[in-house]
């Protein structure tokens, strides 16, 4: 008797996992003929039951027709991304549970090649499948100008791949170009992780994240040091060095740079305009004066250039004026005459710049009305006249009373 109950469980016990593994046949079955919906129920059972719940090819096998059913998505929506989402977390847990090892069985078959221009049939459906997948979505929602969502799938390939360089300039690029500012700086720093990649973008882009977005000097003047470190003789990073030292209000440290930069770049208008910017701001209003004018000789277009020497030669002229003040009227009638010449000569000089800076920017009414204010002390009657009924046509008859 007992040998014939215990004949009745083993035959009980066969029948159960023959019935799971019947399961696991149609579960193959859809997958491969592309009844992905009953091969996802199916292994699902699977899934859960005790006799099967517990091998890893299991959900292997569930990752693979989670994947199957990613790729067969053409909406390309955010559900589409939270299928393939789930295929991921899949593929993790099959590998976790073939013991995270990458050489030998599920684990072997998780991180297997998916080589480009394979056919279908012969795909691993591997998690790099999964990967490419995504990447292709992303081109495609970036081609149809759905930004938003191109920036969901390379994120998610992404997440399979950290030192895939492609995918995460891409996500990078688009997270910074949406205002997903955390997102860029998070791929960019999967970038800058990679040795051998060329990361002086990544590093650009992170830079101008911290101190323009973040307003987070010290911690752009941080990587700043770090980049020049892998790329000690470009220019970019250098001008973004001294930038962030003014910010700073390290002066000294940033004329140290601006030296530096200068004795290998010479004629460069932007370290030309930044050292004339230390020199006016430290009181050396001729040195400055000096390094704005040649900044305009080296590119006569250059606006900063031309605007920055006719107020400064403003600002001499107004100095010049103020020591008027402080003269007793003797001396203030024999001085007057003087000084006023020496200011209006200031005057005439900064119109030049003036004009030059209106004719790259001809829609500016600043400049207009530092003009007019200028014509109107020389006493340049048509040219006042000519910049106030432009001034009017623009900003109203009112225009001085604003």
């Amino acid at each position: 008797m007992k040998k014939l109950i215990l004949s009745m469980v083993l035959v009980g016990a066969t029948t159960i996992a023959f019935g799971q593994k019947k399961v696991i046949k149609e579960a193959e079955k859809g997958f491969k003929s592309g009844d992905l919906k009953t091969a996802l129920t199916a292994v699902d059972a699977a899934a859960t039951n005790p006799e099967t719940s517990g091998d890893p090819a299991t959900f292997l096998l569930k990752a693979q027709i989670e994947t199957k059913i990613f790729g067969s998505d053409s909406s390309n929506t955010m559900e589409t991304v939270q299928t393939g989402a789930a295929a991921l977390g899949t593929f993790n847990k099959a590998f976790e549970m073939a013991g995270s090892d990458k050489a030998a069985g599920v684990g072997k078959e998780v991180y297997e090649e998916d080589l480009p221009g394979v056919p279908d049939n012969l795909r691993p459906y591997s998690i790099y499948t999964l990967k490419n997948v995504a990447f292709d979505k992303g081109i495609e929602r970036y081609n149809d100008e759905d930004l938003e969502m191109a920036y969901e799938f390379f994120n998610l390939a992404g997440e399979i791949d950290l030192k895939d360089t492609t995918i995460h300039y891409n996500a990078g690029f688009l997270a910074n170009d949406l205002g997903k500012f955390e997102d860029a700086k998070r791929h960019f720093g999967y970038l800058i992780d990679v040795p051998e990649y060329n990361k002086l973008n990544a590093y650009y882009f992170m830079v101008q994240i911290l101190s323009t977005e973040e307003k987070n000097p010290e911690a752009a003047y941080e990587l700043v040091t770090k980049a020049k470190a892998d790329y000690p003789t470009d220019k970019v990073l250098a001008e973004y060095e001294i930038q962030l030292l003014l910010q700073l209000n390290k002066m000294d440290e940033a004329m140290a740079q601006i030296n530096d930069a200068l004795s290998n770049d010479p004629n460069n208008t932007g370290l030309l305009l930044r050292s004339g910017y230390l020199k006016e701001q430290a009181g050396d209003l001729e040195g400055g004066l000096a390094d704005y004018k040649k900044a305009v000789e080296v590119d006569p277009n250059f606006f900063e250039g031309n605007y920055y020497t006719g107020a400064l030669l403003l600002e001499q002229a107004t100095k010049m004026l103020n020591t008027l003040n402080d003269l007793s009227d003797a001396e203030w009638e024999k001085q007057s005459p003087i000084i006023g010449k020496k200011a209006d000569e200031n005057y005439k000089d900064a119109v030049k710049y003036f004009e030059k800076a209106l004719e790259i920017k001809p829609d500016n009414t600043d400049i207009m009305i530092i003009l007019y204010q200028v014509h109107t002390r020389l006493k340049n009657t048509a040219e006042a006249e000519a910049l106030d009924k432009k001034l009017t046509e623009l900003l109203g008859a009112n225009w001085q009373e604003n």
